[in-house]
């Protein structure tokens, strides 16, 4: 990597590189993307952050009302940073443990296992995906239940949440959170 690069983006967060030294498009903000490949200077980035927190979607991309040429219905839009990407596959994987048999069959467990090892091998940012892989092999997959298995999905999450600087969730609501709902 050059020294060239920058080493942070704009948000604060450190600049991921793939393995060809280029800034890493999953792994990074947009706003963090598009500093680091020069698309915007960091005064415009600057400028644009209070832009983008005011954005519901989080990015700078283009409105929902412009459309792909010759479309009706689909918008331009920007591919997901790591943050939309984070929250969606969080939201899969949690989703996924809370729909996993209460009673599972050792298929069952198996193919969860070879998920979750799969999952960590394709993930598109490559250093959440080493870390996963790191975490999934300093800490099994909990598959004997449900419940355990939510459980095991909330702590890893937690433990992103905290490398990340974030509020951790309590692990007693996961079901509620991701499969019953909440009361009123």
């Amino acid at each position: 990597m050059a020294n060239s690069q920058p080493q942070e983006g704009v948000s604060g967060r450190k600049i991921i590189y793939d393995e060809d030294g280029k800034p890493c498009r999953s792994c990074n903000t947009l706003l963090d993307f598009q500093f680091a490949t020069g698309k915007i200077s960091g005064k415009r980035a600057a400028s644009a952050t209070g832009a983008a927190s005011s954005n519901s979607a989080g990015s700078l991309g283009p409105t929902a009302t412009e459309k792909i040429p010759g479309s009706k219905t689909h918008a331009k839009g920007d591919p997901p940073d790591v943050e939309v990407l984070g929250r969606s596959s969080w939201n899969l994987l949690h989703t996924i443990s809370a729909n996993y048999p209460t009673k599972p069959s050792d298929r069952q467990k198996s193919e969860m296992k070879q998920f979750l090892q799969l999952f960590s091998h394709i993930y598109p940012c490559s250093w959440c995906a080493s870390d996963f892989e790191r975490y999934l092999r300093d800490h099994a997959p909990k598959l004997g239940s449900r419940d355990e298995f939510g459980r095991w999905m909330c702590d890893a999450h937690n433990e992103v949440n905290v490398k990340l600087n974030k509020e951790t969730f309590d692990c007693n609501f996961w079901q509620k959170r991701w499969k019953d709902g909440w009361d009123e």
